[in-house]
C-alpha cells in the first residue's frame, strides 16, 4: 500500500544537486525528502532505518556507488523501494540497475520531468525507465547475443567490490581500514585475494577495472 506521504532518502555527493531535488521533491504533497547523504556508506546506513520509504541513490558516490549501495540494501531491506540516478546515457548502467533490484533509472539531465514520476510509480511497485531506455536495453541484448557474449556475473564480493572502489579512489591500506572499521591485515588480505581473483598484479590494472565496472568515474 503506497503510504499518504513517501519519505524519501537523497543520496548525491553534489550538495547543489540535492537542493534542486529536494526542492522538486519536496514541492509535491505526496512526497518529502526526510534525509540526505553525501556518500554510499551514509546512505546505506540511513536507508536501513524504517522511516525511508524509498532511495534515491547517484550512481556516482564516494566510499560506495549507488550500484553498490542497491545491492547491500537490497539484501538487508528488500522492501525498500529504490532509484538510481545518473548522468549516464549508458544501457550497461541502467542493465546493472535493475539488476541490482531498482525500480528504475533516471537521467539527470531530465530530472525535473522524470523524478516525481519515477518515485510514484515504484511506490505503486512498477518499473521506472527513461525514454529510449526499453529500446537501449534490447539493443544491448541482441548486440550481445550476436557476439555470442555470455552476460558474466560480478567475480568480487561487494566488501570486495568495495575495497577496489577505494584503492582506484587512491586511498591507502590504512584509510580503506579506517573507512570501513577493519584491521589493515584484512585490507591486505582483500587485496590479495581481489588480485588473485581478477588474474590482476597492481593498483593501476584495478584502477583500470574499476572504471570499466563503473565503481569510478574516469
Amino acid at each position: 500500500m503506497v503510504p499518504l506521504k513517501t519519505r524519501i532518502l537523497l543520496a548525491d555527493d553534489h550538495t547543489v544537486v540535492r537542493q534542486g531535488l529536494r526542492f522538486i521533491l519536496d514541492s509535491e504533497p505526496d512526497l518529502e525528502v526526510v534525509a540526505e547523504a553525501a556518500n554510499g556508506t551514509e546512505a546505506v546506513a540511513r536507508a536501513l532505518k524504517d522511516d525511508i520509504d524509498l532511495a534515491i541513490l547517484d550512481i556516482a558516490m564516494p566510499t560506495m556507488t549507488g550500484l553498490q549501495a542497491a545491492r547491500e540494501l537490497s539484501r538487508h531491506r528488500p522492501d525498500l523501494k529504490m532509484l538510481i540516478l545518473s548522468m549516464h546515457d549508458d544501457e550497461g548502467y541502467l542493465y546493472e540497475a535493475l539488476k541490482a533490484g531498482t525500480a528504475g533509472y533516471v537521467l539527470k539531465s531530465v530530472a525535473d520531468r522524470d523524478l516525481v514520476e519515477a518515485v510514484r510509480a515504484a511506490m505503486r511497485g512498477e518499473p521506472f525507465l527513461y525514454a529510449g531506455a526499453e529500446r537501449a536495453l534490447v539493443r544491448d541484448y541482441v548486440q550481445r547475443a550476436r557476439a555470442g557474449e555470455e552476460l558474466v556475473e560480478e567475480p568480487l564480493t561487494p566488501r570486495e567490490q568495495q575495497i577496489v572502489k577505494l584503492i582506484a579512489e587512491s586511498n591507502t591500506n590504512r584509510q580503506i581500514a579506517e573507512l570501513l572499521t577493519i584491521s589493515e591485515k584484512t585490507v591486505e588480505t582483500h587485496r590479495a585475494n581481489i588480485l588473485e581473483k581478477l588474474g590482476m598484479r597492481d593498483r593501476v590494472e584495478l584502477t583500470r577495472y574499476a572504471i570499466r565496472r563503473g565503481f569510478v568515474e574516469p
